[in-house]
């Protein structure tokens, strides 16, 4: 049991306990447990009820109550709780703006349990006569009940891979070859069918084979002969198991990696590259792809951009080699840390980043605003820039650490801290974080003030989307992107799966415009510095190239268009 689960079942106890009006310190006790220790960095699987008890804000009794999920997977507590909450009730926390009492109430007074329910009663009108709700937040739940439909059997692009790994790891001994292949291969930001080939001369035997392996659970109706088709339990996501001979396995990697609209691209001989794919003499090997696109007359598209047309207008002007990749990449901005709501400190941030071979650290903790995330304010703002300082003296071999923030933007457009403080820093990361409910005018002329203040340096996640969880404010991408330009100010790729924000597909009217992308983890421990390849994906898939990343570049040159930056203002 991970340090993830851990929290995840204590913050989902705490909740429970708050559902069900428990006795208000037993319910504190599991959520000030639970906030502590998603921040730390111990191993709680591996430390006895007495170590734990020497844990900040962890007393004997939630001690014994961790020992018990660490030791037989499940908590009493827990079971009991949802034993007594219809599942449908559970339901209701994904929907946006309800907290533990709204979705109580909704409960107890209208009798709602499950989201079939919630939304009639909104239909009927009868959430907005409750009182505390009114008309805005019942049209607020029917927002957000549409979007979760919309999302529904679909998963972030790391939970897409994880799963397409870990099938292709349990099919390994059952066939001689195994190639990821759809949406996975082409990299979508959200994946609701998780794709692979396998190879096999005998079908049937194959998929007997299927049918026997566990925890995979086959939808008879939807398979064929050729094709399996189901899930894996524990993923809410469609999984297809696709069965080929040998000959045609990289013609069909081809074709099963490829959109509709890109395969119906016709070349210089009017013939489409679906055409092309089966004319394609069998057995060219690693070659195939290359060799389609050549035959169909039409410029190579990496499997990233296989989309639509779009990649083709890329390709008049550009090479595939051309494309961001993670040895590209020089070093990493908007971090992280203890000082803020990170899990390690500056300095094993800094050394983590060393040792994947990064020559610069970008700090970019959360500010005053945000007080939720432990922000820094003017006084620890300076105490960590000694910090830093002492650090960077004891560096070699030219690496560093950048001193930044990532200022909230306020409702007016203006940042959180004054001049002074602002210019205290290398860079600032400008980035909303509250009152995320706007009109498309209104956030526009909030992101567009932001990047017209001369200390905005990179403008973060533009929208505020959460992939399959919230969607982003409207903004006006053109403008937004046009101010970029106007003012020199990077535009972030937040490379966290559960954002990817900005999209892929402003990417290059980004790149056209001038606006360099920033490939940013929005790391908050060590393993979120490694999300940076789904940010490199994500580019790739929009074309970004080396030329326009801007952590593609020497700490020299990031330093120097710092000191430009600061000699403009």
């Amino acid at each position: 049991m991970t340090n993830s689960d851990i929290v995840e079942l204590l913050e989902q106890t705490a909740r429970l306990m708050e559902l069900h009006e428990y006795d208000t310190f037993k319910t504190r006790a599991f959520s000030s447990a639970a906030f502590t220790l998603d921040k730390t960095t111990e191993n709680l699987a591996g430390l006895s009820a007495d170590e734990l008890t020497k844990l900040p804000g962890i007393g004997k009794s939630v001690a014994h109550k961790i020992r018990e999920m660490v030791d037989t997977g499940r908590l009493t507590d827990l079971d009991e709780l949802l034993a007594k909450t219809p599942a449908g009730v559970l339901d209701m926390f994904r929907i946006k703006g309800l907290g533990v009492k709204k979705v109580g109430t909704l409960w107890r007074e209208l009798g709602v349990e499950t989201l079939a329910d919630l939304q009639q009663a909104c239909d009927e009108g009868r959430v907005a006569s409750i009182k505390g709700f009114g008309k805005a937040t019942q049209d607020k739940i029917l927002a957000s009940l549409e979007f979760l439909q919309e999302q529904k059997g679909k998963v972030r692009m790391n939970k897409a891979d994880t799963l397409a790994n870990l099938l292709r790891e349990q099919l390994t001994a059952h066939f001689d070859r195994i190639d990821i292949s759809g949406q996975v291969r082409r990299r979508a930001t959200e994946v609701d069918t998780v794709q692979l080939l396998l190879q096999t001369a005998d079908p049937i035997s194959a998929m007997l084979t299927l049918q026997n392996l566990p925890d995979l659970e086959q939808n008879e109706m939807e398979s064929s002969p050729f094709a399996w088709r189901g899930q894996m339990t524990g993923f809410d996501v469609r999984v297809e198991l696709l069965l080929f001979p040998a000959e045609q396995m990289d013609r069909q990697l081809f074709i099963q990696t490829a959109t509709e609209p890109h395969l119906q691209q016709v070349g210089a001989g009017g013939v489409s590259l679906l055409q092309t794919a089966y004319q394609t003499s069998a057995g060219a090997g690693a070659e195939t792809e290359t060799l389609i696109y050549a035959q169909a007359g039409l410029p190579y598209i990496v499997p990233e951009m296989r989309e639509d047309d779009f990649a083709f207008r890329w390709a008049a002007q550009h090479q595939p080699d051309e494309l961001v990749t993670w040895n590209d990449l020089r070093g990493t901005l908007h971090n992280h840390s203890t000082w803020s709501d990170g899990k390690q400190s500056v300095a094993d941030m800094a050394s983590y980043c060393r040792e994947l071979g990064l020559t610069y650290f970008g700090i970019a903790d959360h500010s005053q605003t945000a007080t939720y995330a432990n922000g820094l304010d003017p006084i620890r703002v300076r105490a960590q820039q000694v910090e830093i300082d002492a650090l960077n003296t004891g560096y070699t071999g030219g690496f560093r650490i950048f001193k930044g923030i990532e200022s909230d933007i306020l409702s007016d457009g203006s940042l959180d801290y004054d001049d002074e403080t602002l210019a205290s820093f290398d860079y600032v990361v400008a980035s909303v974080h509250q009152t995320l409910t706007m009109t498309l005018e209104k956030a526009t002329t909030r992101l567009i003030r932001a990047i017209e203040n001369p200390f905005t340096t990179i403008l973060g996640h533009p929208t505020g989307r959460l992939l399959l969880a919230r969607e982003g404010y409207p903004i006006d991408h053109r403008a937004v992107i046009d101010a970029c330009a106007e003012h020199n100010v990077v535009l972030e790729i937040n490379a966290s799966p559960y954002r990817l924000d900005i999209d892929w597909r402003w990417i290059d009217y980004a790149m056209q415009r001038g606006v360099m992308l920033s490939i940013n983890p929005d790391a908050h421990d060590f393993a979120g510095l490694l999300d940076m390849h789904y940010g490199v994906a994500v580019g790739r898939k929009g074309g970004l190239t080396k030329a326009m990343t801007f952590n593609a570049l020497s700490a020299e040159e990031v330093q120097q268009h710092f000191e430009r930056k600061r000699l403009s203002r």
